[in-house]
C-alpha cells in the first residue's frame, strides 16, 4: 500500500524535505518496517505530482542517514537495523551546554559594514545592505576549542555584549529568529600563527573547518559562518552506508 503524504506546497520549507521528513516518521513509527520495500521513485513522483529529481534527492536524504538502502536488483529498503543517531541543527554553544562543558565565550572582533562577494552571496544581499561580523573564541571547561566567524544581516544581529553571555542560535530566537534549514560544508586545513595562539596549538596543527549557510521558517539565509575546531578536540559524527 502506497504511504500517504501531504505535501504543502505553499510552505517554504523545501518539497523534497517534506517528503523526506514524511518518509522518515513512517520509518520511525513503524509504519515502514524493517525489510520493507520501498516505492518506485519514478511511481513516487507521478503520485505525487513531483519531478523526479525532487523525489530522488527526498530518498537519498534517508539513505545518507541510513534509513533507506538502494539494492541493486532489488530496489529501495527499509534497512533491517538503522544505525543513525538524530543529529539536530545547533550551535556548539548549545551543544556544549547540553554536555555540560560549561562554554565560555570571547569576542575577539565585532565591526558593521558592507560584506564582500562572497558573504553577499551567500546570504542573498542586495547591494548596498551592511552585515555585522563577529569573531568569536569559544572555550570549553576553559580550553580553547574553536576560532568562529559569523556574518548576519545588521538588522537581527545581537550585541556584543549578549554573544559574550550566550550562544548566537539563542540571541536569535531571543529575537524570534528561528534557524530551520542549513547548508554545511566540512574540511580540514592547517592553524595560521594567529590561530594557533588562540587555540593554544603549535603552527600547522590540524584544524577542522565548518562553513555554514542558515535559513529561518520563512527560507530567508539569516547567518553565514565560517569556523575552525582544534582537531584533537573536536571531530564530527556522520553514518555511512553501503550502497
Amino acid at each position: 500500500m502506497p504511504l500517504p503524504v501531504e505535501l504543502d506546497r505553499s510552505s517554504p520549507v523545501p518539497l523534497y524535505y517534506q517528503l523526506s521528513q514524511a518518509i522518515e516518521a513512517a520509518i520511525r513509527s513503524g509504519e515502514l518496517a524493517p525489510g520493507d520495500r520501498f516505492e518506485n521513485e519514478l511511481a513516487l513522483a507521478k503520485r505525487l505530482t513531483l519531478s523526479r529529481p525532487t523525489t530522488r534527492r527526498a530518498i537519498q536524504e534517508l539513505v545518507d542517514k541510513g534509513l533507506l538502502v538502494r539494492k541493486r536488483g532489488v530496489g529501495t529498503q527499509v534497512v533491517q537495523n538503522p544505525v543513525h543517531r538524530r543529529v539536530e541543527l545547533t550551535s556548539l554553544f548549545d551543544d556544549l551546554s547540553r554536555a555540560g562543558q560549561d562554554p565560555t565565550t570571547q569576542l575577539l572582533e565585532y565591526h558593521v559594514g558592507p560584506p564582500n562577494e562572497d558573504v553577499a552571496r551567500e546570504l542573498s544581499l542586495a547591494e548596498g545592505r551592511e552585515v555585522a561580523c563577529i569573531k568569536r573564541l569559544r572555550c570549553a571547561n576553559g580550553e580553547p576549542l574553536a576560532l568562529m566567524t559569523n556574518y548576519l544581516p545588521v538588522e537581527i544581529a545581537p550585541d556584543a555584549e549578549e554573544l559574550e553571555r550566550s550562544g548566537l542560535y539563542q540571541s536569535l530566537r531571543g529575537r524570534g529568529v528561528h534557524i530551520r534549514l542549513a547548508s554545511q560544508r566540512i574540511g580540514a586545513r592547517a592553524a595560521s600563527r594567529s590561530e594557533a595562539r588562540l587555540l593554544d596549538e603549535k603552527p600547522g596543527a590540524p584544524l577542522l573547518t565548518m562553513d555554514r549557510t542558515a535559513f529561518d521558517d520563512s527560507g530567508r539565509a539569516v547567518e553565514f559562518g565560517t569556523h575552525c575546531y582544534r582537531a584533537a578536540r573536536y571531530y564530527f559524527d556522520t553514518t555511512l552506508v553501503d550502497r
